[in-house]
């Protein structure tokens, strides 16, 4: 029992650490506007139906939130952003 309980306390860090990764090369690259584009990247997951990465991309948005301080988090452009993705999906 210790042994599985050890293995998913391990597994949960390894997610944490793939986020925080995902995170810092997201403000690498987009500065100011990580937020909005880890938020475009769970958004489209969502709207072609792919749980995991919206997960994935939720979370990565979240540690954006958390590790960058100068990245802007206005909820009407995520509102935006995420009703753009449903749109285009619907479009195919």
């Amino acid at each position: 029992m210790f042994r599985a309980l050890t293995g998913r306390i391990e597994k949960r860090r390894q997610f944490r650490r793939r986020w925080q990764q995902d995170a810092r090369l997201m403000i690498e690259r987009h500065g100011r506007l990580s937020y909005y584009e880890a938020q475009r990247l769970a958004a489209r997951s969502r709207s072609q139906g792919d749980r995991s990465g919206f997960w994935h991309w939720a979370k990565v948005a979240a540690e954006v939130a958390r590790l960058s301080p100068v990245a802007e988090m206005d909820m009407k452009v995520v509102q935006t952003i995420a009703d753009e993705e449903m749109q285009e999906h619907r479009n195919f």
